[in-house]
């Protein structure tokens, strides 16, 4: 089944969340491998090219999982759950419908 993950960044985590992409991407490239990703991004503070100077609100990942517990158990090895870039990690059953 797919979830929706929603982490919300910590204020002023820019730095550690930079510090920590190679390794957080690393596992999404996995997740992505295995046919399992569906959609992930970060979400930016501004509309501006380059949001990355503001700062996110957190991050979004859509992916399958087996259960809501390998979800969380999933995003709590996170690399940013490390380096205290979120503060929260919401995690939400997910159906996907488009695109068909």
């Amino acid at each position: 089944m797919a979830f929706a993950i929603v982490a919300h960044d910590a204020q002023g985590s820019l730095d550690a969340r930079a510090a920590a992409r190679p390794a957080h991407l690393a596992r999404l490239n996995a997740l992505q491998d295995a046919g399992r990703l569906l959609l992930a991004g970060p979400l930016p503070i501004t509309e501006h090219p380059d949001a990355s100077a503001s700062g996110y609100h957190g991050s979004l990942i859509v992916a399958e999982f087996e259960s809501i517990d390998d979800a969380r158990a999933w995003a709590d090895a996170d690399p940013y759950q490390d380096a205290g870039v979120y503060t929260r990690v919401d995690i939400f059953p997910f159906k996907p419908v488009y695109p068909q």
